[in-house]
């Protein structure tokens, strides 16, 4: 098992709580993010994580002034790093720092996964990643992922499985292309799902409008890999996946809020939301009032 995400990442950098999100959209491999920070380390070098053949991309959420930075036992760097800023790292390498406060995303990336999103890409493997030892790079794509991603830390029962796909895919995507240098053999695929691929995509993603499904089994439902479904299901509905969905629940949610005898609770269990805030903040955002404010309008 390995140390590079979630509680076991914690324990090796001292910090006791390390919430940490999975997506399991890649059938080979996982690709995890896990949130850790700490205002009062410890006074001398973090341990060291066993090594495997992965990468941890580090997104900084605060500045760190004259951050020490070691691999094989050598030390790589002294510098400072900006909020914002991310950070490669290999696993292979023994990675390690002398700690000072830090709050950081930290994107687990195993070359499995690096595998699987070329091929899907049906672009030769990466043999390896690009990098300046400890230094930081002002990647926008990164930063943008990370900032999605920090309100499901949040708000832990909330977070829409396609939409936590969606992201961490994007991830692996950018970390591909950027610092592998991955370019497709091919043209990408022009088109959109076949006729019966959206239908079935839509009865898929509406039956379990309740639960929410991972990407990959609606990419299953339709014969196809998870990165081809992605493309082609915004080229055929022009939204993401995920996006798709939370439209379908405040379409159901309007029609449930039409029913006197459902409670607020009531109509969240029933379209998917976590709860009635979830549901609250979700329906005003898309509608623009709240859902109590729009069931009193329409019985006026």
């Amino acid at each position: 098992m390995t140390e590079a995400y979630g509680q076991r990442l914690g324990e090796a950098l001292r910090v006791e709580h390390a919430p940490s999100i999975v997506t399991r959209a890649l059938r080979a491999a996982e690709i995890a993010v896990t949130q850790i920070r700490c205002d009062n380390p410890l006074p001398e070098m973090c341990g060291p994580l066993q090594r495997e053949d992965a990468f941890l991309v580090t997104l900084h959420l605060r500045d760190s002034r004259n951050r020490e930075y070691w691999e094989n036992g050598r030390r790589a760097s002294v510098c400072d790093l900006r909020a914002g800023e991310s950070c490669l790292h290999d696993l292979k390498r023994d990675p390690t720092a002398l700690p000072k406060a830090f709050h950081f995303l930290a994107f687990y990336l195993p070359r499995a996964a690096l595998d699987a999103i070329a091929d899907n890409a049906n672009a030769p493997r990466i043999r390896d990643l690009s990098y300046e030892p400890g230094a930081g790079v002002n990647d926008v794509t990164i930063s943008h992922l990370g900032g999605l991603l920090l309100p499901a830390f949040s708000h832990p029962d909330q977070p829409n499985p396609l939409f936590v796909d969606h992201v961490l895919l994007a991830v692996g995507v950018d970390v591909a292309q950027t610092y592998g240098g991955m370019r497709p053999m091919s043209r990408p695929v022009r088109g959109g799902l076949a006729p019966w691929q959206e239908r079935r995509a839509r009865e898929f993603l509406l039956a379990n409008i309740k639960r929410g499904v991972a990407l990959r089994e609606v990419a299953r439902e339709c014969g196809v890999s998870v990165g081809h479904f992605s493309h082609a299901f915004r080229r055929t509905l022009g939204v993401a996946p995920h996006e798709w969905l939370i439209e379908q629940r405040v379409v159901l949610s309007k029609e449930k809020l039409r029913d006197d005898g459902l409670s607020l609770s009531d109509v969240a269990a029933e379209c998917g939301f976590s709860d009635q805030s979830h549901l609250t903040r979700v329906f005003r955002q898309a509608v623009g009032v709240s859902p109590g404010a729009w069931r009193r309008a329409i019985k006026r």
